[in-house]
């Protein structure tokens, strides 16, 4: 009889394929939903602000805002993706069947956090095309978009499992969104240029990783940002390692899930 081989990663294919099929078979909330959205922000407050929000030279606010939106929408999915999922599983007890299975941390995170990844991107690229007939955008230096959208939704499905992990019920979860995910999003920079704000409001903006990631995302469509795109990466390369090995610690003990 051949020996079945079990490694470290064994198992994160079978759960990274539940996960993504899980969101994908609601995809009209999960994905439709989402998109739709960011298309009624971009038509109210690229309406009203339009003359009265100061941005980068020779960058219409509507081409401005959209890059804001799209990596807003990215990382508020990454978070909810891998948080959702969690969080009921928890709660309807459904999490037993992946805690018997020979799963180990490393094949938790990859799959969940990949899962949230897939997710956002998609979201992300659907509020892309769709508001690319408001306002053609040109990639002046692409990769600054793959890398910010990558490492961004990276840290937010790390912050989803970590907050999935906590909570115990679904007011948790909703407190963790309403009072940490959502202010930190809105007060990063998505309607508006950072320079634009008085000088207290504006160090307090250097303080949330979140604007960095929007700055060096909006950097890759205009060659322009409000902080050096390096400085940028510098912050939330350092804020995705934290984060993801806060996660895989708690992941590791079975911080709420082992009892």
């Amino acid at each position: 009889m051949r020996a079945i081989v079990t490694g470290p990663l064994s198992g994160t294919r079978t759960l990274l394929y539940k996960e993504v099929l899980r969101f994908w078979k609601v995809s009209f909330q999960t994905v439709a939903a989402p998109v739709l959205t960011a298309v009624l922000y971009l038509l109210i407050f690229g309406h009203v602000l339009s003359d009265r929000v100061k941005v980068f030279d020779s960058v219409g606010y509507t081409s401005f805002l959209i890059p804001g939106l799209v990596m807003m929408s990215v990382l508020q999915n990454a978070f909810a993706n891998s948080s959702s999922s969690l969080i009921q599983s928890k709660i309807t007890g459904n999490l037993v069947f992946l805690l018997v299975a020979p799963l180990s941390h490393w094949a938790w995170y990859l799959a969940y956090v990949g899962a949230s990844v897939v997710r956002g991107l998609a979201v992300g690229l659907g509020v892309l095309l769709v508001t690319l007939w408001f306002a053609p955008l040109a990639a002046a230096e692409p990769w600054w978009i793959v890398v910010f959208a990558l490492l961004g939704a990276g840290m937010l499905g790390s912050l989803g499992l970590i907050a999935g992990l906590w909570a115990e019920k679904f007011d948790q979860m909703a407190a963790f969104q309403n009072f940490i995910i959502m202010p930190m999003t809105f007060l990063s920079g998505v309607f508006y240029s950072v320079k634009s704000l008085p000088p207290f409001w504006y160090e307090v903006s250097h303080l949330n990783p979140f604007f960095y990631m929007i700055d060096g995302f909006r950097r890759g469509f205009f060659g322009v940002s409000d902080v050096s795109p390096w400085v940028s990466l510098g912050v939330v390369g350092t804020s995705f390692v934290v984060v993801a090995a806060i996660c895989l610690h708690l992941l590791r003990i079975g911080y709420k899930i082992r009892h």
